[in-house]
């Protein structure tokens, strides 16, 4: 390769490199206003709690809206978790309330999260959890079990073809603080 060659070779690898780190700081930049429309999106505050709703002024006393409840867990894995119950109808507008039971059958200390998701996808905009244990750590003593609360409002705008919303939780064990859920 002649010396023009290697040079042009050289400045174009220079401004890859330049464009990447440019990319790299943008990105960067925009993490904090994409985290706010993402945690505004899902209902979740800077700090990942569940925001609190405002209670609809106008509720709507004459439709009704039935809410189910699931639970998922790892199968083995030393926990029985469930709803208190399984449905339930409420007025969109007004402040619902019900819990889930968790029980720690293994014989050690240990932390669980739950995880939620919402069904239809539609409803998912219009279901506000104002109470949640969801994405904060549970830690349970060896053979504790305890009911853990759930308030929500499903909001007037849910569209009046969806009669039925599926509020499911994933509850899995967490790591402890500081250590590599990998094991490396």
């Amino acid at each position: 390769m002649n010396a023009p060659a290697v040079v042009r070779a050289n400045r174009r690898v220079a401004l890859q490199l330049a464009a990447t780190a440019l990319a790299m700081f943008g990105f960067g930049y925009l993490l904090v206003p994409l985290y706010d429309v993402f945690c505004e999106l899902v209902g979740l505050d800077r700090k990942g709690l569940a925001q609190a709703a405002t209670v609809v002024a106008d509720p709507q006393p004459g439709r009704l809206v039935t809410v189910e409840f699931v639970a998922v867990v790892e199968a083995g894995a030393g926990w029985e978790f469930g709803p208190t119950q399984h449905r339930m109808q409420v007025h969109p507008g007004e402040l619902a309330a019900t819990s889930f039971r968790a029980h720690n059958g293994a014989g050690v200390a240990r932390v669980a999260r739950a995880v939620p998701s919402v069904a239809p996808t539609i409803a998912a905009a219009h279901f506000r959890k104002t109470e949640c244990f969801c994405f904060i750590p549970q830690p349970f003593a060896p053979g504790e079990a305890r009911d853990l609360a759930v308030r929500f409002v499903v909001d007037p705008a849910l569209p009046a073809e969806v009669e039925l919303v599926t509020l499911a939780y994933t509850f899995y064990d967490s790591p402890p603080q500081g250590t590599n859920p990998q094991g490396t």
